[in-house]
């Protein structure tokens, strides 16, 4: 079952749940808008010839720094997405699951309706998640988009389990625990 507003704003009064820096007025009926930090991942098209995603293959062959390339555009500037154009950026805020709520991420409508994509697949917040959240985007429009840093880009919604999980995300050792920024895939880590 969904967490209601009154429920999201329980859970984060009680220190259950945490969104830091939380916007009160981006708490919706169901879900928690967050906003888009400055710091943006894009692959090097001109370097790589493929990605070949079997891990021990790409353990062996590419490391991290390999594959993107990293823009900071600050505060007042932008990232233009171009049409067809994948890069991963990142939320400001800092979400803190508790082992008894699984989150998931959503692309707000408003943008979709311009072709934007803000999860390839990654929607599912796992219990004990802690950290910004790395968004996939992805151009599915035919013109270019401008990514402001600050706007809201995305909405999370939490969902009660019915019990608590046994290993949450960092006790079984989740690959992106604690992140800040936007990051590359750890196939390889």
């Amino acid at each position: 079952m969904k967490l209601s507003d009154i429920d999201i704003r329980r859970y984060l009064e009680a220190g259950w749940l945490a969104i830091d820096p939380l916007v009160e007025r981006h708490i919706g009926p169901m879900s928690v808008d967050l906003s888009l930090a400055t710091r943006f991942l894009f692959f090097k098209h001109s370097q790589l010839e493929l990605i070949n995603v079997r891990e021990s293959t790409l353990k062996d062959e590419l490391k991290q720094a390999d594959l993107m390339d990293e823009i900071d555009v600050g505060h007042e500037g932008k990232f233009i997405l171009q049409p067809g154009q994948f890069a991963l950026g990142s939320t400001v805020e800092r979400v803190s699951l508790p082992n008894d709520l699984a989150g998931w991420l959503d692309g707000r409508s408003s943008l979709a309706r311009v072709g934007l994509m803000v999860h390839a697949t990654a929607h599912t917040l796992e219990p004990g998640w802690d950290g910004a959240i790395t968004l996939e985007f992805f151009n599915a429009g035919n013109v270019a988009l401008a990514l402001h840093p600050g706007v809201r880009i995305c909405a999370v919604s939490f969902e009660k389990l019915s019990t608590p999980v046994e290993r949450d995300y960092g006790e079984k050792g989740g690959r992106y625990q604690g992140q800040q920024g936007p990051q590359a895939s750890r196939l390889n880590g």
